[in-house]
């Protein structure tokens, strides 16, 4: 936001920041405008190569204008100081309101969405304040860019990046995908869905589920009283895990130790239950209650798709055991591309892979099924224009490096 070096100063037309602020609230309430005429309707990014020639199209338009009319007051005016600071305010207020409102659904008749206040973002409010300051972020840039002086390195390249990044990022938004591919154990998908609309979109790639894996937590003991349906903690106040040598205290109910605890077991043909691999067993644990002077040992579980759940009379209560809460969650997966490539790749949350431009997240699983679950909700996102974005951030961060560099070298010189 810098003017030309021409005699002509910025904001010389007119008088100092009154004009821009009354210029930006101008194009504010102009955008409101046409929300309020057209229902609130809001304004479509137009998808590649749309939004490509239009930003080629701005920068065209910027690069003639600053070069064959910087010496005129109008256009030195609106690539300014005063204009620029203005319409940064503007766009912080707006974010400030996109911010605050809920960007969901409402009512067609309310205010928020006849000013689409609830979609601030993608509203002519917004389109406005950000085209204009692109126009004055791109005038400076201009300016300081012809003729070229090394001087204006740290500015060409902070302002540069900053144009770069802003333009970049919100017209490509039009472009990122992000989509839900469901899979299940042994076999391969290459069908993935939009959402909410679930509408089924073909990736070029597929992906095979070797093996779907949750860790959980140390299961814990559930004393149930049917008359309230609650599960009561005992008199730690806490509900106590189930581990051998673990002892749960429910006064005047029962005492409960644990004798011997099997993370995973089926019960034999006898009904004792014996070792088994983790997605075929269930936790058991044999405990025992004491009841006043009355002792027993018994066999608990929490049951699982073919094994059903084992609880012990308890007085008016029911001891039992629940499962632990899931703890971490993974995919073992081979991705292949449409050239032939093969990868194979663990998938866990926050962890992503990349693969041709997507990046792959392990999102979730059947809950209801728990650790026995044969299907992995894998969500893959495609944003081609990230690399303009974060080349735009380089530049910025190198403009920031080159200033604190000026900065340090002047401090030596003196």
């Amino acid at each position: 936001m810098q003017s030309s070096n021409k005699p002509v100063q910025a904001g010389s037309s007119f008088e100092g920041f009154r004009m821009p602020a009354v210029f930006t609230v101008s194009a504010i309430l102009a955008g409101f405008a046409v929300e309020w005429f057209t229902s609130g309707s809001g304004l479509a990014v137009p998808g590649w190569p749309a939004n490509f020639l239009f930003l080629v199209f701005l920068a065209v338009v910027i690069a003639i204008v600053g070069l064959k009319f910087r010496d005129r007051p109008l256009v030195s005016w609106l690539g300014g100081i005063p204009l620029g600071l203005s319409l940064i305010i503007g766009l912080a207020l707006l974010s400030l309101i996109g911010g605050v409102v809920p960007q969901d659904p409402a009512k067609p008749d309310s205010l928020a969405s006849m000013l689409r206040l609830n979609g601030m973002f993608s509203s002519w409010p917004f389109a406005f304040v950000t085209l204009l300051f692109l126009f004055n972020l791109g005038l400076s840039f201009v300016w300081k860019t012809i003729p070229f002086r090394v001087a204006n390195l740290q500015f060409i390249l902070f302002h540069g990046g900053f144009w770069i990044a802003l333009s970049c990022g919100l017209l490509g938004s039009s472009d990122l995908q992000r989509l839900i591919i469901p899979l299940y154990e042994g076999q391969e998908s290459s069908v993935a869905y939009e959402m909410p609309t679930e509408r089924p979109v073909h990736i070029p790639y597929s992906i095979y589920l070797k093996e779907f894996e949750i860790d959980e937590y140390v299961p814990q003991f559930a004393l149930y009283d049917p008359e309230t349906d609650r599960v009561i903690a005992d008199k730690s106040k806490i509900v106590p895990e189930v581990k051998k040598g673990v002892k749960a205290d429910w006064p005047g109910i029962a005492t409960v130790t644990v004798l011997e605890f099997l993370p995973s077991a089926i019960p034999d043909s006898s009904g004792k239950p014996v070792f088994a691999p983790d997605r075929k067993g269930v936790s058991f644990a044999r405990v025992r209650i004491i009841e006043g002077e009355k002792s027993s040992e018994e066999w608990i579980c929490a049951g699982g798709p073919e094994i059903r759940p084992r609880f012990v009379p308890v007085g008016k209560y029911f001891l039992g055991m629940m499962d632990g809460q899931p703890k971490a969650f993974r995919s073992h997966v081979m991705v292949k591309g449409a050239s032939g490539e093969r990868r194979t790749e663990v998938l866990e949350v926050n962890k992503p892979i990349d693969f041709h431009g997507w990046k792959l997240y392990q999102m979730g699983y059947d809950e209801k099924a728990g650790k026995w679950s044969s299907l992995s909700l894998v969500e893959a996102v495609n944003d081609p224009w990230l690399p303009s974005v974060y080349c735009g951030f380089f530049m910025i961060m190198a403009g920031n490096l080159l200033y604190f560099w000026k900065g340090v070298k002047k401090m030596e010189e003196v």
